[in-house]
């Protein structure tokens, strides 16, 4: 009973994550401002990367909270945090704000849950499950 409450904290934190970073995107801060962010860093067509981190993330945490694809959009996630906390708070940000380290560093102990979670899967309870195709003979 512990594991399976344990489990579905931890895939509703990972979702609210992941949501909470959408709707700063598609409201709270606004696409504008994330794209300003986004060319701030020195990435091209920043307008459109906002858009398309928007629906990625409004996809994890949907995978996240029903535990569709869980394992593989957890792996996803784990590259998409440390592409952000490289390319967000990475060496060449650290001496103009030291704060910078630490919310590099952050983005490591997240990699953390998320690897354990690419590992040990969604648990048993409130799980959807892909129909796979099978061809029988």
């Amino acid at each position: 009973m512990a594991k399976t409450a344990g489990v579905l904290v931890a895939r509703l934190i990972f979702a609210f994550v992941f949501g909470m970073a959408a709707a700063f995107k598609f409201v709270l801060m606004g696409m504008d401002a994330t794209a300003a962010e986004i060319a701030g860093a020195g990435f091209p067509f920043p307008l459109l990367l906002a858009w398309v981190a928007a629906f990625f993330e409004v996809a994890l945490a949907l995978a996240f909270l029903t535990g569709l694809y869980f394992t593989e959009a957890a792996i996803v996630a784990i590259a998409y945090v440390l592409f952000l906390g490289v390319s967000f708070h990475g060496p060449d940000r650290w001496s103009n704000n030291p704060m910078e380290f630490g919310f590099f560093i952050d983005h490591f102990t997240f990699i953390a849950g998320l690897l354990f979670a690419a590992v040990h899967g969604p648990g048993n309870a409130l799980v959807l499950h892909a129909k796979r195709n099978s061809r029988r003979k």
